[in-house]
């Protein structure tokens, strides 16, 4: 009767709870939902039950077997499976948890867990919040108040430059628009990772030559800052007829270059290329750094970043672009001997609803 009445009295606090909540038991399956928390999943109550949080937030993970929520090797750093162990061993724990969903998808939830005893058995009361909008914000700011003003800072040094050297016009005129267009395709590019993941985007599918678009990613990036120091060479480049978005392919292989640059030593080369068969092509960025296995479990979550807080867009957008918007794949591999190498790969013959 002990576990009865305890669980009844749950039940009228979790009718009364705002916050998404769920009881979890010891084999971390839910066995109570508040309404909050199922309308979160927009699916029926009775479907809920006996499911552990992954498998109901969608993970990609959880496909990989049944009850395989908290027991793959990414579980080790998800914070939803830290909380509710730490629930479980008589813990109260707060976490940021970072969800990848089998459509694509990216979760930012902050998850609390606080354990509960009834009688001799145990149970964690497991509360998440939804902070896409908290860490879309914190990228804005970011980006706002720092790259996109360094880069406005930068414009009107020319600005003043011109004024007081007008001969000085022609020199600094290439300068000048190179730092404009970085300063516009920032804007663009949070402008339509917003929209994509509203489900808003507009796509346009043409052909483009590979090597030609390559060719011209890899001598805009030899003029962009980050490469200072850094060499960027070509290696395997194909030419092939591609069906693509080209803008958002830009995105998605200016982002793996980006990256790559940035993980990269003074004096250490990049290289850049893409190779092809008679259905797919393949881009690939190859730089000799190694990524710790713990980074490497967490790379295309959504705001992980080893660069510090208001990050982690760039790998997120190449995976959720590539795959929700342009038919294709991204990948990586990084090992001590070979370093890292990024892919993207795609149909030739692609479009919308390909």
């Amino acid at each position: 009767m002990g576990i009865v009445l305890g669980v009844i009295v749950l039940l009228g606090l979790f009718v009364t709870l705002q916050m998404r909540t769920v009881l979890i038991d010891t084999l971390r399956q839910v066995v109570l939902a508040n309404e909050a928390f199922v309308k979160l999943l927009n699916d029926e109550p009775e479907h809920i039950l006996g499911k552990r949080p992954g498998e109901l937030l969608g993970c990609e993970h959880t496909s990989e077997g049944v009850n395989s929520c908290g027991t793959t090797e990414y579980c080790r750093q998800c914070g939803a499976v830290k909380a509710i162990l730490a629930g479980l061993d008589g813990k109260a724990e707060t976490q940021e948890c970072r969800i990848v969903q089998q459509a694509g998808d990216g979760l930012n939830l902050r998850v609390w867990a606080r354990p509960l005893r009834i009688e001799d058995r145990r149970f964690v009361i497991f509360t998440v919040r939804d902070t896409r909008d908290e860490q879309r914000r914190k990228a804005l700011e970011r980006i706002f108040f720092h790259d996109i003003l360094n880069t406005a800072g930068i414009v009107s040094a020319y600005a003043q430059m011109l004024e007081m050297e007008p001969d000085t016009v022609e020199s600094v005129s290439a300068d000048l628009n190179s730092v404009t267009d970085r300063l516009i395709n920032e804007i663009i590019a949070q402008r339509d990772l917003m929209r994509a993941e509203n489900g808003e985007l507009q796509i346009r599918f043409q052909p483009i030559d590979t090597q030609a678009f390559v060719e011209e990613l890899a001598e805009h990036y030899r003029n962009h800052p980050v490469s200072d120091g850094r060499h960027i060479a070509g290696r395997g480049n194909q030419a092939a007829q591609l069906v693509t978005d080209e803008p958002l392919l830009g995105r998605v292989v200016g982002n793996m270059l980006k990256n790559a640059l940035e993980a990269s030593d003074n004096g250490t080369t990049v290289t850049v290329g893409c190779d092809h068969n008679t259905t797919h092509a393949r881009f690939f960025v190859h730089n000799p750094a190694i990524m710790p296995r713990k980074v490497q479990l967490q790379v295309f979550q959504r705001s992980f970043s080893t660069k510090g807080a208001g990050r982690g867009l760039g790998t997120y957008s190449m995976r959720l672009l590539s795959e929700k918007y342009l038919n294709g794949t991204v990948s990586f591999v990084s090992t001590e001997k070979q370093g890292t190498t990024f892919y993207a790969e795609y149909p030739l013959e692609s479009g919308p609803g390909s």
